[in-house]
């Protein structure tokens, strides 16, 4: 099977996708869809999901998917709970629709776009938001709204690696 698009995924409720159209030439910058939900603990509180009927409708059907790693630490309970949620409805859209992907690391892939002494540095989001609009310059305003591009760069680096 031929791979239709590269698409990167930005882990979390607050991550991007990116879709590249090889053979077309073209690409897409989706904020990832969320909803607002009432928090299942007694207190009126609100979280956010992924709204898996969009992200559903964004990822194209023979797509091969780079999926970025969700932070796990203990000692951001909230914040890691938050990103596993979004994992497991991310991994549900993707294997309901038979679609082919793998894990990566966010270091690995922005190893590809930025220099060591970016990475991991408070200049990351602004870096991956400059690399990101000269890649892909018909983006720019989303990717300025949103503040990074991760999820085309990860697309970027899919296409990259793993074009046949």
């Amino acid at each position: 099977m031929s791979i239709k698009a590269f698409v990167g995924i930005d882990n979390g409720v607050t991550g991007s996708i990116g879709v590249i159209y090889p053979d077309l030439g073209t690409s897409a910058f989706i904020m990832t869809p969320v909803i607002k939900t009432r928090d299942y603990t007694q207190k009126e509180k609100y979280f956010h999901r992924i709204d898996w009927h969009i992200l559903q409708e964004n990822i194209p059907i023979g797509s091969f998917v780079l999926l970025e790693r969700p932070m796990v630490d203990p000692r951001r309970f909230v914040a890691t709970a938050s990103a596993l949620r979004a994992l497991e409805a991310t991994l549900i859209v993707l294997e309901m629709n038979d679609l082919e992907y793998t894990y990566i690391d966010s270091k690995e892939w922005q190893r590809e776009f930025f220099s060591s002494s970016v990475i991991g540095s408070k200049d990351l989001k602004e870096t991956s938001m400059m690399v990101a609009i000269e890649l892909f310059p018909n983006h720019e305003s989303k990717i300025r709204k949103h503040r990074d591009g991760d999820g085309l760069l990860i697309a970027e680096y899919a296409r990259r690696k793993y074009g046949r």
